[in-house]
């Protein structure tokens, strides 16, 4: 966690190689933005980064609030292959956290991916965020990785604002896509999970 102005210039000169200039006043739009999480339609200068890694965190920056992606979810997304090593050198080179949210961004067995935030950072974002990690942790454990409806034969991420809908008892946990599909489910057209 960021504990005072010296810290945050220190940690924004190792990212960015830029200083922070002060300001009295917040950018247009900046304050919503970052009050509700929705920092997507605000424009970001990601231009001290290379082109494999701003793709990335372009891709980051579209997963909604209070939802969380896999890693293999954020490569696809951004065109960048199967590395993992490409999404997390880029989360961890993230200019711009408030507005890149990479505390959405999740390992493949659902742990959180908090490579460019101080220690507790993300944990608070994702509180913030109402983002319930214990029932994902117990998910894991079971070795859910989606969750289908049973009413409409569809399957998401268990962060997926169509997955939190669905009732306890209408719920169909999967541990790959290729499981989801045998049993006759489809992707969810939403959070677009992966497919092979």
């Amino acid at each position: 966690m960021v504990v005072s102005t010296d810290m945050f210039e220190e940690i924004h000169w190792c990212r960015t190689r830029r200083t922070a200039i002060r300001s009295d006043t917040a950018l247009p739009g900046l304050r919503p933005a970052v009050r509700t999480g929705r920092t997507k339609s605000l424009p970001v200068d990601l231009s001290s980064v290379d082109e494999e890694h701003r793709a990335v965190l372009e891709a980051v920056r579209t997963v909604p609030r209070g939802q969380l992606r896999p890693i293999s979810w954020v490569a696809r997304e951004a065109g960048v292959g199967h590395e993992p090593g490409i999404v997390t050198r880029a989360l961890a080179a993230n200019p711009a956290t408030l507005l890149v949210p990479c505390h959405r961004i999740t390992a493949e067995h659902g742990s959180p991916c908090d490579v460019s935030y101080p220690s507790g950072t993300g944990r608070a974002l994702r509180a913030a965020e109402h983002i319930d990690m214990e029932r994902l942790a117990g998910l894991s454990r079971e070795g859910a990785v989606f969750l289908g409806s049973r009413t409409t034969r569809i399957y998401c991420h268990p962060t997926c604002a169509h997955a939190r809908r669905i009732t306890l008892r209408h719920q169909q946990p999967f541990s790959d896509a290729s499981a989801a599909r045998r049993a006759g489910y489809r992707a969810c057209r939403s959070c677009r999970p992966l497919t092979v």
